[in-house]
């Protein structure tokens, strides 16, 4: 099938992915009353005195805003807010579809920091949950920071956290299947921007410490000059040996190659020069840095992608409804990193021992237990961190 021309007329059918459906029905005047006026002003009533009663008597704590400002879509880059909003629509639906959660798009007119930080807050009083979404780097890290500073409900940038919580989870079952422990393995993060950044900092959370970062410059180094502040700082604890040069010298004896960059990066040579059993991660979308079939023919044991066409797919779909699902559950003030570790081995371990094998490391997307699972070790962890507002 050729998805692209599917895509365009199934869109054009649809007219939208998403619609507002009632919850309750208007059959007579006593039902328009009690769900409108006069009844509605009580419970508006309860909620003046006690802000907390807002969970209780609207949708407020299963409702997410999806906030883009359409700079960093896809592979596509800066198209606009208006040219994100199918992807908007989209995660719409795989939230309602797998986490029950009930989501929202709203795109942003401005690349202002002041301004979307001021709107998202400015929104927040309807919303359980911020999820941001295609932003681009450096922008999108001080976005989040912000916001979860002034805000008491989660923020959650998934273009770094879902990646990078679906990444650990299929490397832990990768690792099983090679005997390897993140400690012992040289790791190529391709791609310097929100995801692999977050790709890189929760990798060190587990317990690696030989991770080299490369961007569209090669290799992020001590040598380099005009890095921003954030490759800058994840130089404090990347390339302990100071490597200097581009992909090629970057891979070479490397143990795994993960990749969120741009098609067609890695080469079969590149792949035959990695150390032995070597695990790749390519998940450019839509075209992967190394077709999978070209990365096996070179010795990869393992290979992922982000494409739903190939085994493997590393994708956030397997992350976020079930990591928003469990931290609105218990009404969670933020996701933290405990919460994090626990959503991406909850994942991985959806894969049982008698399945997992080279061509199955992550669950299939399409199993929708995966979500309520993820969701089960989120709330635990947040309860546990004292994050939690409902045990």
């Amino acid at each position: 099938m050729n998805y692209n021309e599917e895509a365009i007329k199934r869109h054009t059918k649809w007219h939208g992915k998403i619609e507002i459906k009632s919850r309750v029905k208007l059959e007579n005047k006593d039902d328009l009353s009690i769900a409108y006026t006069p009844g509605v002003a009580e419970p508006c009533r309860h909620i003046n005195k006690n802000i907390d009663d807002v969970f209780k008597y609207t949708r407020k704590g299963n409702l997410v805003a999806i906030v883009t400002d359409g700079t960093a879509v896809l592979g596509l880059g800066d198209i606009g807010p208006e040219a994100g909003m199918p992807v908007m629509e989209g995660k719409a639906i795989l939230f309602k579809e797998f986490g029950k959660v009930d989501a929202f798009p709203i795109c942003l007119a401005t690349k202002n920091v002041d301004e979307i930080v001021e709107t998202v807050c400015n929104i927040a009083p309807t919303f359980g949950g911020i999820n941001l979404e295609d932003i681009s780097a450096p922008r999108c890290f001080e976005i989040e920071e912000r916001l979860i500073e002034k805000l008491d409900i989660p923020v959650f940038h998934d273009d770094q956290h879902g990646t990078a919580i679906v990444t650990l989870a299929a490397l832990l079952n990768a690792n099983k299947i090679t005997g390897r422990k993140f400690e012992n393995l040289k790791i190529i993060m391709n791609g310097a921007g929100a995801a692999g950044i977050a790709i890189t900092k929760l990798l060190q959370l587990v317990g690696a410490t030989n991770v080299i970062i490369v961007d569209s410059k090669g290799i992020v180094s001590k040598s380099r000059d005009n890095l921003n502040d954030t490759k800058q700082k994840m130089l404090d604890s990347t390339n302990p040996d100071n490597l200097t040069g581009g992909l090629e010298e970057a891979v070479r004896n490397a143990d795994i190659f993960i990749g969120v960059s741009l098609a067609g990066l890695l080469s079969q040579e590149m792949v035959r020069s990695m150390a032995k059993d070597p695990i790749i991660l390519a998940m450019a979308n839509p075209d992967p840095e190394i077709m999978p079939h070209e990365a096996k023919a070179a010795g990869a044991r393992i290979v992922g992608t982000g494409r739903s066409d190939f085994p493997n797919q590393v994708n956030n779909v397997l992350g976020f409804p079930g990591i928003f699902r469990g931290a609105l559950d218990v009404r969670a003030r933020k996701i933290d990193n405990s919460m994090k570790i626990a959503a991406a081995k909850a994942l991985a371990g959806c894969v049982t021992d008698e399945q997992l094998c080279e061509e199955f490391i992550i669950p299939n997307p399409l199993d929708k237990s995966v979500a309520m699972n993820v969701a089960a070790a989120v709330a635990d962890a947040a309860v546990k961190a004292g994050l939690a507002r409902l045990a």
